[in-house]
């Protein structure tokens, strides 16, 4: 931040104005370009038409929008005017977007076009005073809402962000639900230029001439990160894609546009390393990093992409609460099979369930302390006194450190069992499965035997024209035998068509339970 302005607007925009770099390409999605100079007049003037609308400062306005440059314009000019932003996952069914409108109350809604009829009544549902259509055939779906031209075209540009304190809460997030209803995360303006300084300038290097591809949207903090606030702390620029990201269209846009920096999660690896035409540099020539988050990489997906692509990919762990990557492999420094190292700046400890710590090789859960960790949940005072226990974040991940200081994932605490006294890493199993050439995804979660003892059961997505024979079913409980241990087997497997998943790909096992 500035020394007199700690509004996070100020960094990531202005500063680029004032220093003559306006003139550089800030975004493009596949309609329009936008240079940081454009960013700041377009963002400016959405600022003042929030004050004309009459959303005073530290209300919420929801963000129900594709990764189209409309995305920044609103999120930067909410915080311009010391509005507090509310990214929605655009995937959500419309019940669940009512559900956070309703929860964070926000007063106003800005709505991709294409989304708008399908919300239709979650908008009518929510108390919201303002909602605002964007995109192509804004002006026919605004009905009865109204278009973002009308919103803005009257509306002075708020020349100045407004003085806020580093400490002040910027914008919300709300976790991807994956063991239930999603819960508001709220986040201060310095975070967002703490994960800048922490994992993009230390772990990533981001370069001013970078060009940033990330399949991971702008609503989840994996995405907001990558495409937002690291291409923009050094004045560089993001690819956006509205578009769902299949492997042919994310292969088309690396072609197309050749960035230097690709960020996706495991499963979008692992299909694209499936599909046909996959060769060096993904088809960009150059590429210079790959990385990824949502969930762990196996290891023999980093390994495979390593020798077809060329590239590595740096594996990480970050969350919704401590808003990005924390836990990294990096340049020159990765293993994979491990999240490598802290990220500097953050410390971490493996704890048992009294919060001791434990020794190297013991699984424990994860903690994690910096910069960037968010002030709390909205509205849910029990789940932010046991999730955030002073400087220190309880993430809710198993993991072991090896002696060498690199830490090894050992799966969500609430997905852990033992069996025959021994911890099970639904992980681990997964990865020795998904080894298997004839399978795509595995997931696996504990079941009941008829003597009421607990035992894996996984469920596996089988590549195209493969069927879960008796002789397949065999195998693949003999490799998980041979490569994580006898009694990690799974009792059960069945082939299913898909397994459910978040919109930010994480595997739903609670969904999974619930089909036994």
């Amino acid at each position: 931040m500035t020394a007199t302005n700690g509004n996070a607007a100020a960094w990531f925009i202005d500063r680029h104005i004032a220093a003559g770099r306006g003139g550089r390409v800030a975004f493009a999605d596949p309609r329009r370009w936008l240079t940081y100079a454009e960013l700041r007049d377009a963002s400016a003037r959405f600022a003042g038409a929030l004050q004309a609308a009459g959303v005073a400062r530290e209300k919420r306005i929801a963000l129900i929008l594709l990764d189209t440059v409309a995305f920044p314009i609103a999120f930067w000019g909410a915080l311009r005017a010391g509005v507090v932003p509310v990214p929605v996952n655009t995937l959500l069914p419309p019940e669940q977007v009512a559900y956070i409108l309703d929860d964070c109350r926000a007063e106003l809604a800005v709505v991709s076009a294409e989304l708008a009829p399908a919300l239709a009544p979650a908008l009518s549902a929510a108390s919201v005073r303002h909602c605002v259509i964007v995109g192509d055939g804004a002006e026919q779906a605004a009905k009865p809402h109204m278009s973002y031209e009308a919103f803005t075209e009257a509306a002075p540009l708020l020349e100045q962000p407004l003085p806020t304190s580093a400490d002040e809460v910027a914008f919300w997030l709300y976790s991807s639900g994956s063991t239930g209803p999603p819960k508001g995360v709220k986040h201060v303006h310095g975070s967002l230029r703490a994960t800048a300084d922490t994992y993009a300038k230390q772990v990533l290097g981001i370069r001013p001439d970078d060009v940033v591809f990330s399949v991971a949207k702008l609503f989840f903090a994996y995405g907001l990160g990558n495409a937002m606030t690291f291409p923009m702390s050094v004045g560089a620029h993001a690819l956006l894609l509205p578009h769902r990201p299949t492997p042919e269209v994310v292969l088309k846009v690396m072609r197309a546009f050749r960035p230097t920096i690709f960020c996706c999660v495991p499963t979008l690896y692992a299909a694209l390393l499936a599909a046909p035409g996959i060769g060096r540099g993904a088809g960009c020539d150059r590429l210079r990093l790959c990385i990824s988050a949502g969930e762990p990489l196996p290891e023999h997906v980093g390994e495979r992409w390593s020798r077809v692509v060329g590239v590595d990919i740096l594996d990480g762990i970050g969350s919704t609460e401590m808003l990005h990557i924390f836990l990294s492999n990096r340049p020159g420094d990765l293993r994979y099979g491990t999240t490598g190292r802290a990220v500097p700046g953050y410390d971490l400890k493996v704890v048992d369930a009294d919060g001791t710590a434990v020794a190297d090789g013991e699984i424990g859960e994860l903690l994690v302390r910096g910069p960037s960790a968010a002030e709390g949940y909205w509205n849910q005072r029990e789940k932010s006194r046991r999730t955030f226990a002073g400087e220190w974040t309880w993430t809710g991940d198993k993991y072991l450190r090896e002696p060498d200081g690199r830490y090894r994932y050992c799966g969500r605490a609430d997905d852990m069992f033992k069996v025959g006294g021994n911890w099970v890493s639904p992980f681990e199993v997964e990865a020795a499965l998904a080894a298997h050439d004839a399978v795509l995804e595995a997931a696996v979660v504990g079941r009941e035997d008829a003597d009421g003892l607990l035992k894996p059961h996984a469920f596996v997505v089988l590549k195209s024209g493969r069927e879960l024979t008796p002789a397949l079913r065999d195998e693949l409980q003999q490799q998980v035998k041979t490569a994580v241990g006898p009694w990690k087997y799974p009792r059960w497997l069945e082939a299913v068509a898909e397994l459910p998943k978040t919109a930010t790909g994480k595997i739903q096992r609670y969904k999974l339970r619930e089909l036994r």
